[in-house]
């Protein structure tokens, strides 16, 4: 095969793990970001990822449609944050391009440590969530706090999902199904604006992004069925183990 082909050989499956990863512990765009680096810019590869996982976001909402139904409200509550801190986010990448990339390890570090974080976050919300609704001024803070999210969100994406269940907890949303459909659709909402300014500013590379959403939609569908057999552990742990491993390497690649 031709250079070329392989190159779509390669991204296609790592679009396919990607799939995989997000169906059972998230962190997908912590492959298809980097992989796509050697063939584009960042901030190129940055949009045109968010654009090839969108659909397994979009995949994972439908799932989840009777959990959102149930918590329409806190849905609801959510999606302005998330609207305008995705949009601000894609239009930071857009406006500043060289910054971006300079700040690349940063956010794959950031991304590594919140998944880190994650089962520990998670401990410690099953124990102190709230069992009733928080007061107004702790709702305002929460909205706050999402849009500061949502921001990150649009700017990179890795990571956002524990953040979010974080807000969700304390808004005593309910059981964790209910909080991950919101999430699941939160994020959806956010990756979507974010790609939407993306396509807009010229910032994806559709002959890399189209192949690759297939692939992604697939090893979506492929990973609901290994979640039930491959412990969600043992790829968070892997996905922590990429993670910190690829922004030592940008920091050398950048120094």
């Amino acid at each position: 095969m031709t250079e070329e082909m392989w190159t779509y050989v390669f991204l296609g499956l790592t679009a396919f793990i990607a799939g995989v990863m997000n169906s059972i512990a998230g962190g997908g765009t912590l492959l298809t970001f980097p992989a796509l680096t050697g063939v584009v810019s960042a901030a190129l590869a940055n949009g045109t990822s968010t654009v090839a996982l969108m659909p397994g976001s979009l995949a994972g909402a439908f799932a989840f449609r009777r959990e959102v139904r149930e918590s329409r409200r806190f849905l609801l509550q959510m999606l302005l944050p998330s609207v305008v801190g995705g949009a601000l986010g894609a239009w930071l990448v857009s406006l500043d391009e060289k910054r971006f990339a300079s700040l690349v390890p940063w956010l794959i570090l950031t991304a590594a440590v919140l998944f880190l974080l994650q089962q520990p976050l998670n401990r410690w919300l099953r124990k102190h969530r709230p069992d009733h609704e928080p007061g107004k001024f702790t709702q305002i803070g929460l909205l706050i706090f999402q849009f500061f999210v949502a921001v990150y969100g649009g700017y990179f994406g890795a990571g956002i999902g524990i953040l979010m269940l974080t807000a969700l907890g304390f808004m005593g949303v309910g059981d964790i199904h209910k909080m991950n459909a919101v999430k699941t659709c939160l994020a959806f909402v956010i990756n979507g604006v974010a790609a939407g300014i993306f396509i807009a500013n010229g910032l994806v590379a559709w002959k890399y992004a189209l192949p690759m959403a297939v692939c992604a939609i697939l090893g979506g569908y492929t990973g609901a069925s290994v979640s039930r057999r491959l412990p969600a552990t043992v790829v968070r742990w892997i996905i922590i183990v990429v993670g910190f491993g690829l922004s030592v390497y940008y920091f050398v690649k950048n120094a």
